[in-house]
């Protein structure tokens, strides 16, 4: 593996990222929706969008919790992630993630490992490579994807893309829901044990961010024009929700050109303890400086 395999690999699990960004469609915006659900589509009734805020604000308020997740996307990769996050303040939390097809997959075997670990915090996202990148990479393990970076570079996608990452915690589908203005109760359904009511709602992804994101009108044409690439429309989200109304689960499904895009998370031990470290300095190579490097060096 060459200098030119690190940026690769450095830049595809940014790439990776901004596009889980997009698509979860996260956002920082407080707002709970209520003017769009109730004056939206298909003329909703009160008790779904009354139980959905509920829920939000019982999400938000537990703090943390396990997470366990799938995600396929098209030929672009698929992966599988596992360990805990906590948003009381600021988005932290540690992950196991192992890319286990697609491109992505590829990639990251020609680093040497397919698994990585990563840690979250409130302005910056770690990973942590192998030892065949690290040689390759001035001996460092970890590589510091700083959100402001990842906004400069990546333009209104990078921009939607460093709000989402920032904010992306359980209680965000609710949100996307509730401003949807399309949604509904299917009934009641056994998770994993746990008996959950389940809910259903179609989002516009580009009408979504306009509405929420706070982005400039520059940088929403940017994004509308990469969604637009990836053929990336609508999307349909579903969430189960437990007696204590906290999320047991959520999916997220659509299609874009590369083929059908698919998530799957499951939430359990909420309020469970959540601590990540920023990793070493010294064992920290930044990912503008990975792209900044020349090629073979």
């Amino acid at each position: 593996m060459n200098g030119t395999t690190v940026r690769r690999v450095a830049l595809a699990i940014a790439a990776a990222a901004a596009l889980t960004g997009i698509t979860a469609c996260g956002s920082s915006d407080d707002s709970d929706g209520s003017k769009g659900a109730d004056e939206g589509k298909g003329g909703l009734n009160a008790n779904p969008i009354s139980a959905l805020r509920t829920i939000q604000n019982t999400t938000d308020k537990a703090d943390s919790a396990k997470v366990e997740s799938e995600t396929t996307m098209g030929s672009v990769m698929s992966m599988e992630a596992k360990g805990a996050l906590g948003w009381a303040d600021g988005l932290t939390g540690n992950m196991t993630i192992t890319y286990t097809g697609g491109q992505m997959a590829e990639t990251m075997r020609q680093a040497g490992n397919t698994s990585m670990e990563a840690r979250y915090l409130p302005e910056a996202y770690y990973a942590r490579m192998g030892e065949q990148f690290a040689s390759q990479a001035g001996g460092k393990h970890w590589v510091k994807y700083a959100y402001d970076d990842l906004e400069k570079i990546g333009g209104g996608s990078g921009a939607y893309m460093k709000d989402a990452m920032q904010n992306s915690t359980p209680q965000q589908s609710v949100k996307m829901l509730l401003a949807s203005g399309d949604v509904k109760k299917v009934g009641e359904e056994d998770v994993r044990g746990v008996n959950t009511t389940h809910y259903s709602g179609t989002v516009d992804v580009a009408e979504l961010a306009e509405k929420s994101s706070g982005l400039s009108e520059s940088q929403l044409a940017d994004m509308k024009n990469q969604l637009e690439q990836a053929g990336i429309t609508t999307e349909t989200i579903d969430i189960w929700v437990n007696d204590e109304n906290l999320l047991v689960k959520k999916t997220e499904r659509g299609q874009m050109k590369t083929g059908t895009l698919s998530a799957t998370a499951y939430y359990s031990d909420y309020g469970t303890e959540v601590s990540a470290e920023e990793p070493p300095a010294d064992d920290t190579a930044d990912f503008k400086d990975l792209m900044n490097r020349q090629p073979g060096v």
